[in-house]
Parts: C-alpha cells; sequence; structure tokens
C-alpha cells in the first residue's frame, strides 16, 4: 500500500521571545512511519513540538512546514488539529468544568462535516474500549479533564485522545517521562496499534525505554535546535549506553544547547537519514 501522508518540514527557524531557539531543523515523515528525536535537555526538542502545534508562544521566522502539500505554517492551532496533526503534550492542562467525555466528543465532531457527527452511544461505546485498552477506570470519563490525574493518568489520557481522534501526524512529546514499567507497556501497545501506512509518528524522548517497546524506524538527535545525527533504531541504543559527548566530539560541538555558540556548529542543515528496514 502506498504511503497516504507526508508531513515536511524543511529548514525550520522559530524564535521564543527573540532568542532563535530552532535553527534550521528540517525533517520528512512519511505514512507507516515512526521518528525518535533524542538529545540533552535545552537542544530545542519541545519547542519542535510546540512549534509544529502552533503554540503562539513561538514564532516562526524561517522554513517551511507542509502536510500532505498543504501549508500548515497558515493554519491556526484549530486548523491544524483538524489536519489531522496531534501533539501528546509533556504537561498536559487540567481543565475544570469539562469532562474527559465532553471534551473528546467535541474533538471528534470538529474534524467532522456538518451533519456527520458522531452520535452519543457510538461514542461512548467507542471510548469504553479504547478506555478499556488502556487499563483506565471508566469513571475517568466522567471526570474534569485531568484534573487531579496522576502524571501517568494523563499520559494515558493524551493517548486515549489519540486513539479516538485517529489523526495523520502524531507528536509525542515525552509520553514516557514519569510512568512506571506497566504503564509505559500499556501506552506503548496503543501506539503500536495505530500503526498504519497512512500515519506517521514523532516520538520526543530522552530515553531507551520506550523505543524497547516501540520500535522507530529512524532515530534523530538533536542539538544546537537541529538535527545533527540521524540512524536507525541502534543508535538510540548506542545513547543509552554512550551519552552524547561522543557525538559532540565527532561534530566538533562544544555547547549543545541552543544557548552554544552558533560559529562553533559545523553540521549542514539538511542531515538526512537513510531508510532502515
Amino acid at each position: 500500500m502506498a504511503n497516504t501522508t507526508e508531513f515536511i518540514i524543511d529548514g525550520l527557524k522559530a524564535t521564543v521571545e527573540g532568542k532563535e531557539i530552532l535553527k534550521g531543523l528540517s525533517l520528512t515523515m512519511k505514512g507507516g512511519e515512526i521518528h525518535a528525536i533524542m538529545g540533552p535537555n535545552g537542544t530545542g526538542k519541545s519547542t519542535l513540538a510546540a512549534t509544529v502545534m502552533g503554540h503562539p508562544k513561538y514564532e516562526v521566522s524561517g522554513g517551511t512546514m507542509t502536510l500532505n502539500g498543504a501549508d500548515v505554517l497558515d493554519m491556526a492551532v484549530d486548523e491544524r488539529a483538524r489536519a489531522g496533526i496531534f501533539l501528546a503534550m509533556q504537561y498536559p492542562s487540567e481543565i475544570t468544568g469539562v469532562t474527559n467525555a465532553d471534551f473528546l466528543r467535541s474533538a471528534i465532531n470538529a474534524r467532522r462535516e456538518e451533519g456527520s457527527e458522531i452520535s452519543l452511544i457510538r461514542f461512548i461505546r467507542q471510548m469504553e474500549a479504547k478506555m478499556k485498552e488502556l487499563e483506565m477506570n471508566p469513571e475517568f470519563m466522567h471526570r474534569y479533564l485531568n484534573e487531579g490525574f496522576s502524571g501517568g493518568e494523563k499520559k494515558r489520557n493524551e493517548i486515549l485522545q489519540m486513539l479516538l481522534l485517529e489523526p495523520s501526524v502524531v507528536i509525542l512529546d515525552e509520553i514516557d517521562s514519569g510512568l512506571d514499567i506497566d504503564a509505559l507497556r500499556i501506552v506503548a501497545a496503543g501506539v503500536n496499534a495505530m500503526r498504519s501506512e497512512d500515519r506517521s509518528f514523532l516520538i520526543i524522548t530522552h530515553y531507551q525505554r520506550l523505543l524497547n517497546y516501540v520500535k522507530p524506524d529512524f532515530v534523530h538527535v538533536m542539538m544546537q535546535g537541529r538535527i545533527v545525527k540521524s540512524g536507525g533504531p541502534e543508535l538510540a541504543e548506542r545513547l543509552e549506553a554512550e551519552g552524547y559527548d561522543w557525538i559532540k566530539e565527532e561534530l566538533g560541538i562544544d555547547d549543545e544547547t541552543v544557548g552554544g555558540k552558533e560559529e562553533e556548529f559545523k553540521v549542514p542543515m539538511h542531515t538526512t537519514a537513510p531508510k532502515y528496514n
């Protein structure tokens, strides 16, 4: 089956409060692919996720971003969501007065044409089935969105949203942080269940352990606001074992953070990776 999704980031630059954080990042993701981005703190990983989703704090100062040929940078946040871009956030917000069920049903219907909204009965059946897969207590359906949830419960709730919304581009921003091994296994099973030829994933993580359950096609290392090295799953294994110093030494990078000396950065802007099967 041919890939039906193509998400292309080319030379993306983004600033926060006048400081450039993303410095010409390029990445292409096609349907059926899982990409993992790893890197030390302060290298721009979460900024990338927020910029893709259109957070108003992050101003794009250069580059392009397209989804199946459509200009994503011209879209508002809600338009990006309706187009099929989904972000599972590292720190989900708590929203008092809006139940999980009401929020999710509204989100699903926002992506549907007028007159084709999902019925209440069908929605409840789908939500109950997905919550069972994630081993979530049924009472979470009626609780206010993320209010009083533990860190692990919030992360499962983000995966629940992904399962019900069925996006075409999924960004998971450190979805594994704070999860015990059982919760990690359940979250990973939810991600694997969504793998398809018309959906791509971008997993931002610090740890190899999630990638033991969700095998990526590509692993990218981010430093100084760009992708500086790419490879297959074995790259993540080496990073877990050896850290990042060998990459800094190999590429002549003194400070890997976005606050480093730009003149010391010698890696080409459009670093790409071969396909790993």
